[in-house]
């Protein structure tokens, strides 16, 4: 069965001014690298618009419509803290980012797919219910995973996520409900400052350091050792991946070493679970990645991963 990619233009129109590292050019290269000949049988669509209803299942219905009423003027900037900041394209742009993590849940869970990917910015994994930060202005893989629940009646949806940075916004929607499960390797320390492996949630959370300069194998370690065995044992209904790169070896922002081949061997293990535990079912949506060359051969390696498992 095909892959779904989920993408849009509008994703483009989120431009966080000169010299941001979350730059439209991210999602250029990404998709340039999934223009190759080998990925001629991704069935491609458009990522729709999230809904407010859809939004305020994860986030207060005053922090979704402050959100979506700013919208600046072509060419201005409206900070929202040091490191995320919406111009004229930015709440659509959001929205369509939701918005394709809800349509690959759909898609998934009606058997249409096993596998989706959403080629998509902002990101969302640093978005707390009330508090954009970290680039990301909603949270997109708690927002799928809601839907999921709400939409399709999935008892136990699990989100891992492989950025190098600790999805702190995450962890905030999903720690007090053990029907949800988050787990995440990430550099430690580093930015945003949470992910210790004392923050357990109610059982349900599981944070796995990694001190910089970590390599490949320490990378697969902490998945195989620790985190695929908890998502056997979690069992979900859905498996949604928080798909950052920025643990590449080239990345600006963090100081591990993972590689290319690296992040294909972990969608396959993920892919493995989800074959033993949810149907095959796996949603993968864009988080991090600064390197702009790395991130394209990143994105690269994992979609054929998931095109492959």
């Amino acid at each position: 069965m095909s892959v779904l990619l989920l993408t849009h233009r509008a994703c483009l129109h989120h431009d966080p001014g000169p010299h941001h590292p979350e730059c439209p050019d991210r999602l250029r290269y990404v998709l340039k690298a999934l223009d190759a000949g080998e990925f001629a049988d991704l069935i491609r669509d458009q990522a729709p618009l999230a809904t407010v209803e859809q939004l305020t299942r994860v986030h207060p219905q005053n922090y979704v419509d402050a959100i979506l009423a700013i919208r600046p003027e072509p060419d201005e900037h409206v900070p929202l803290d040091g490191d995320t900041i919406m111009s004229w394209g930015s709440a659509e742009a959001a929205l369509r980012s939701a918005g394709a993590a809800i349509a690959a849940v759909d898609a998934v869970m009606k058997g249409e797919f096993r596998r989706a990917f959403c080629a998509t910015r902002p990101p969302g994994h640093h978005c707390e219910p009330a508090r954009p930060m970290g680039f990301c202005l909603f949270a997109n893989a708690a927002v799928a995973a809601r839907h999921a629940q709400a939409a399709h009646g999935a008892k136990r949806v699990a989100v891992v996520d492989f950025d190098v940075h600790h999805g702190n916004g995450t962890q905030a929607c999903f720690e007090t409900d053990p029907s949800l499960f988050y787990a995440s390797s990430h550099q430690w320390p580093l930015y945003p400052g949470t992910g210790d492996v004392s923050e357990t949630g109610v059982g349900n959370i599981l944070n796995v350091t990694l001190p910089p300069g970590a390599d490949g194998a320490a990378f697969r370690d902490a998945w195989a050792d620790r985190i695929i065995p908890a998502l056997d044992a979690f069992a979900p209904d859905l498996l949604i991946i928080s798909a950052g790169f920025d643990a590449h070896a080239a990345d600006p922002l963090a100081q591990l070493r993972v590689r290319e081949a690296d992040f294909a061997w972990l969608t396959e293990a993920l892919c493995g679970m989800a074959d033993r535990q949810c149907q095959g079912r796996v949603v993968s949506v864009l988080e991090g990645g600064y390197d702009l060359d790395a991130l394209g051969r990143s994105v690269a390696a994992h979609v054929r991963a998931l095109m492959r498992a």
